[in-house]
């Protein structure tokens, strides 16, 4: 989510002088597309130089959708430095919580088959889970409006390997809700762990055998996976982070196996492409529930979220970006990896932005915003 404006703004004011120095002197830095025009290209371009440069990113790829058809894809800076490995569009990266809006859309496929009832008491499902003060929803789940807690001391660092989903819930199911459901959103992967569990009880199947069968293999992504830190999965990066200012270096292991279903899940652009043109052709849900899904969730008493059921909804207007309301988005904050993903509704623009860097939230949503608008003005 974004985190004050005042860093937006020097961003923006930064990142716009750069890509008119980038215009005027690096016309030659080009990519050749038949499908992107050149000024498009040099915006691209220029504002990955300058996120990447401005904070010693080590590798990103970038996807672009223009009317449901991939017309752009381009890998940047190195997958592996110390292996020389350059970043390409088949580079794979920790998707980080951007494995939420796919959890989200598994749970609607079944909520569409009659399996799951949004407003149904969770223990329907996962039984073992205990009964809190309040009754929780998955409705609430998908939304962020349980009270259900996120991450608390060093839990983000995780290096135990958990066997089930239903084991990890162990973390956190005996612990009170931070309030009544549906008060406020609290933004809480853990109860995106327990989307995963109600998903397993009412398929029949493992969380990710469920993604292969009903997301992955009708939208065509074959190259996205649970992000197993001891499976050999080709062009997989290597996860950075910062150890001082312009100083990188390895990241700590993690193991995301307590938080696969919303933060453990890896990718490449071209599969995130896939996903989101499957979501706009009604391949993967049925488009009144992804009408359902991109409408932003209100609190009990009216009060604004700005998210729905696994999409945050709208960019808003900050200085030297344009109000994008009909952007539908997610980003995501991993060690060693920073993403975004952004679908422009009314003009069928996406975009998709993955690195291996992490602790890039703000800057990698505004280049995502960015180029969506510079993409937009021309359409």
């Amino acid at each position: 989510m974004l985190q004050g404006s005042h860093i937006a703004d020097k961003f923006y004011t930064k990142i716009y002088c750069s890509i008119i120095l980038s215009v005027i002197f690096c016309s030659h830095c080009l990519a050749q597309s038949s499908t992107v025009s050149k000024k498009e290209a040099i915006v691209i371009d220029s504002l990955m130089k300058v996120f990447m440069l401005r904070n010693s990113v080590p590798g990103a790829s970038v996807a672009i959708v223009k009317n449901k058809t991939i017309v752009w894809e381009k890998g940047y800076g190195m997958a592996d430095i110390e292996r020389s490995v350059p970043a390409t569009a088949s580079t794979i990266y920790r998707l980080a919580s951007v494995s939420k809006p796919i959890t989200a859309v598994a749970v609607m496929q079944l909520v569409e088959q009659g399996k799951i009832a949004l407003d149904s008491p969770i223990q329907k499902y996962v039984p073992a889970f205990p009964i809190k003060k309040y009754p929780i929803t998955t409705r609430e789940l998908l939304s962020h409006m349980t009270g259900i807690r996120h991450y608390q001391g060093d839990e983000f660092n995780i290096t135990r390997s958990y066997k089930t989903l239903t084991e990890a819930l162990d973390i956190f199911k005996n612990d009170s809700l931070l309030q009544k459901p549906g008060e406020q959103q609290i933004y809480s992967t853990y109860g995106y762990t327990l989307l995963g569990v109600i998903i397993e009880s009412v398929s029949g199947k493992t969380f990710m055998n469920y993604l292969k069968e009903n997301i992955f293999k009708p939208a065509g992504m074959t190259h996205t996976y649970e992000d197993e830190p001891l499976k050999i999965i080709p062009n997989r990066s290597a996860p950075y982070d910062t150890i001082s200012k312009g100083v990188v270096g390895n990241s700590a292991y993690v193991n995301t196996s307590y938080k696969i279903p919303g933060g453990g899940i890896i990718s490449d652009v071209n599969d995130m492409s896939r996903f989101m043109i499957a979501l706009q052709q009604g391949k993967l849900i049925k488009p009144t529930t992804w009408k359902q899904m991109t409408t932003e969730v209100k609190t009990a008493k009216g009060g604004p979220t700005y998210y729905g059921f696994g999409w945050i909804i709208g960019f808003p207007p900050v200085q030297g970006l344009p109000h994008l309301p009909s952007a539908v988005w997610h980003g995501g904050v991993q060690q060693g990896s920073t993403t975004a993903i952004l679908m422009l509704l009314d003009k069928g623009i996406d975009v998709v932005i993955l690195s291996n860097m992490g602790e890039l939230g703000n800057e990698i949503t505004m280049t995502t915003a960015l180029i969506a608008s510079s993409l937009r003005n021309k359409n």
